[in-house]
C-alpha cells in the first residue's frame, strides 16, 4: 500500500541525480530535506518548491544528527564522483564516499529511520568478460569504486527488522538535469558533437550499461513502497540489458540519432572498467522496467543545448 506523504532526506540532493530526485519526491507529495555542500550554489529549485523542500547546506561528515529526527527514508547519494586536481582527492573520497555515508547510515538507524538506500555504482565491477550480476565478484580499481564497495560492505549488515538497507548499483546515467554533469559517457559525447562536430572515444571496445536519469528516479520511487522482505540487505543493479553498449558503437548511435555530420575518432585504450550487467533481479523483485530510451535522452540534451536551456561548459 502506498504510504504518503513520507519524510524523506536526500544526501547529495544538489547533485546530478539528487537534484532531480528531490524535485520528483516533492512533486509526489513527500516532505523532503535536501543535504548538500552546494559548492556551485543552492539556487536549483523553482519557487514552487520553497515550502516543499528543506535545504540544508552541510557536509555529510559534519551533520547535526537532529536533522534525522522523524525521517522515514534516507537516500544517500552524497559522493565525490569526479577526480579533481588535488593531491588530497583519494583521502577525501574515502572520507566522504565510505566513512561519511557509513556514518549517515548509523545515525539514521539510531534516529529510528526505517529505510536507507545507498547510491552505489556498477563501475565497481571493473573489467569483466562475462555478464555480471549482484553475486559476481567485484574489481574496484580506484578510490571512487573502492570507497563505494567499502560503504556497501559496512552498511548492508545494518539491515534488520526495523531498519531496511538497500544498495542500488546504478549503471552509467545520462540525461538532462538541473545540476548537469558532462563527464558521463553519453552526455559528454553529445557535448563534443554539439561544440566541435567531433567525438573522441578513448576506448572503442570498452563496455558500459546505461540508464536514463528519469529511470534512475523511477527506481528510487519504486523502492520506497517495496516489501522490505524483498529489498532488505539486498544489492540491485539498476539498468536494462538493451542499453548495454561498446563505447565506439555508442558514439555512432548518438551521431545517427542527432543526424548531424560528425567525425568519430575511435581509439582502443582499455580503461580497466568494462562490463555488461544483468538486471534480472530488479526486474523480478521490483517489477522495474525502463521507460526511456537512449534516443529520448540524446535528443533532449541536444535540443536543450541548442535552445540555451543547458549551459555550455568548456571541454
Amino acid at each position: 500500500m502506498l504510504k504518503m506523504p513520507q519524510k524523506i532526506l536526500v544526501t547529495g540532493g544538489g547533485g546530478y541525480v539528487g537534484s532531480e530526485l528531490v524535485a520528483e519526491l516533492a512533486d509526489n507529495g513527500h516532505h523532503v530535506a535536501c543535504i548538500d555542500r552546494f559548492s556551485n550554489g543552492a539556487n536549483l529549485f523553482k519557487k514552487k518548491y520553497e515550502d516543499k523542500i528543506k535545504i540544508i547546506k552541510s557536509d555529510i561528515r559534519n551533520i547535526d544528527p537532529k536533522i534525522l529526527d522523524n525521517v522515514d527514508v534516507v537516500f544517500d547519494l552524497a559522493a565525490l564522483s569526479k577526480k579533481i586536481k588535488s593531491e588530497h582527492y583519494d583521502t577525501e573520497t574515502f572520507e566522504v564516499n565510505h566513512k561519511g555515508r557509513v556514518q549517515i547510515a548509523k545515525l539514521s538507524k539510531a534516529a529510528g529511520v526505517t529505510q536507507y538506500i545507498l547510491g552505489s555504482s556498477a563501475l565497481i565491477y571493473g573489467q569483466q568478460a562475462q555478464i555480471v550480476d549482484e553475486e559476481s565478484s567485484v574489481k574496484p580499481i580506484n578510490a571512487y569504486t573502492k570507497a563505494n564497495r567499502n560503504a556497501e560492505i559496512d552498511i548492508l549488515p545494518l539491515n534488520d527488522d526495523s531498519f531496511t538497507t538497500t544498495v542500488f548499483r546504478f549503471s552509467s546515467i545520462y540525461g538532462s538535469s538541473r545540476r548537469m554533469r558532462w563527464d558521463q559517457s553519453v552526455n559528454g559525447m553529445i557535448l563534443q558533437l554539439y561544440k566541435t562536430c567531433k567525438i573522441s572515444v578513448r576506448g572503442k571496445n570498452n563496455k558500459r550499461s546505461l540508464l536514463h536519469i528519469k529511470d534512475a528516479i523511477m527506481a528510487c520511487n519504486s523502492i520506497i513502497t517495496a516489501p522490505k522482505e524483498k529489498i532488505g540487505g539486498q544489492i540491485f543493479n539498476v539498468g536494462s540489458e538493451d542499453q548495454d553498449y561498446k563505447m565506439g558503437n555508442l558514439a555512432k548511435e548518438i551521431v545517427n540519432i542527432i543526424g548531424k555530420e560528425c567525425e568519430i575518432e575511435l581509439n582502443d585504450i582499455p580503461d580497466n572498467s568494462s562490463y555488461t550487467a544483468s538486471f534480472k533481479k530488479i526486474q523480478e523483485s521490483l517489477n522495474f522496467e525502463h521507460k526511456y530510451s537512449l534516443r529520448d535522452g540524446v535528443l533532449q540534451i541536444y535540443q536543450e543545448l541548442k535552445s540555451g536551456k543547458l549551459e555550455i561548459p568548456p571541454i
